[in-house]
């Protein structure tokens, strides 16, 4: 059993995506917090809390890409 080279390369680049939405979250739902009297407060924070999930299912897509990359799909029984 072999690498799947193609698979890999798809998982890397999703890796790039998680980690932007890893450092774009966090920052986002700060500035939400650091200007709550501002009107668009609650906009700003639902937006950051949306990345935060996203970085967090992309993380998980991610594992799952790459364990299929290199140990290949598992046979259904």
């Amino acid at each position: 059993m072999r690498t799947d080279k193609q698979l890999l390369a798809k998982g890397l680049k999703y890796i790039g995506f998680t980690v932007g939405l890893m450092f774009l979250a966090p920052f986002v739902i700060y500035q939400a917090f650091k200007n709550q009297e501002h009107v668009a407060y609650i906009p700003v924070l639902i937006i950051g809390l949306l990345l935060a999930i996203t970085a967090i299912g992309f993380g998980f897509y991610t594992i799952k890409i790459f364990m299929e990359a290199i140990f290949g799909k598992k046979p259904k029984s």
